[in-house]
């Protein structure tokens, strides 16, 4: 089952466009199955979840080591140790307190971490993320050279959780649109290029408005367990 959904996606999805399967809440098995049909992204919430099922793959033999690994939920600060030391990528970084840690830990470890912002655009209020003008504050200061042991490649947003086609169109042109803005202003940000947005119910949506990773579940790994 695995193997062939992930064919169906990747047949529609573009060129250039990065398919991030998201494991959470599936064993270690169902990681195994979806990478031996060729899948080599994989996208995880939880950061007990995260470090177990990397624990279990790092103890066979270097077959693994090609993953890319990226952290795409709400991250506490006392669970960095958990996630930096492994992650490529962290999707969800949702407020400037965050990414002041994660910038710590970094230049404690002699590292820059790479990020995604994660802006506020569902109509869901317990949805986390930075609002526009938060976003456009803090791009200033980066572009200054703040946290520099960061480096923030663009943006993430979650779409209404709605049947509604037009709400959720709504919310991934805004986000699109913000995306573009700050290109154009923000030109000297180093590789400041990716817009993670689009799910198991939306990517196709996504696509249409830059999409450049999407993170996809249930279509891939079934309902959760």
């Amino acid at each position: 089952m695995i193997k062939d959904n992930l064919g169906n996606i990747n047949k529609e999805l573009p060129s250039g466009v990065k398919l991030v399967a998201v494991s959470k809440f599936h064993p270690v098995e169902a990681v195994i199955e979806a990478y031996e049909a060729g899948q080599r992204v994989f996208g995880e919430s939880r950061p007990q979840e995260f470090a177990a099922k990397i624990a279990a793959l790092q103890n066979a033999e270097g077959r693994f080591d090609d993953i890319e690994w990226h952290f795409i939920g709400h991250l506490q600060t006392n669970k960095l140790k958990m996630v930096l030391p492994y992650a490529n990528l962290v999707q969800s970084v949702d407020s400037e307190h965050l990414l002041s840690e994660i910038d710590k830990w970094g230049r404690e470890n002699g590292r820059k971490v790479d990020v995604l912002l994660e802006m506020h655009i569902g109509a869901e209020e317990t949805k986390q993320g930075f609002t526009e003008e938060a976003l456009l504050d803090l791009m200033f200061r980066l572009s200054d050279g703040k946290f520099p042991n960061v480096r923030v490649r663009g943006l993430m947003g979650m779409a209404t959780n709605t049947d509604d086609e037009a709400a959720v169109d709504a919310d991934f042109e805004r986000i699109d649109s913000y995306m573009a803005y700050l290109v154009d202003l923000f030109p000297e940000m180093e590789a400041f290029d990716q817009l993670s947005i689009g799910m198991s119910g939306d990517w196709k949506i996504a696509l249409r408005h830059g999409a450049t990773m999407v993170r996809i579940g249930t279509a891939i790994f079934g309902e959760r367990k």
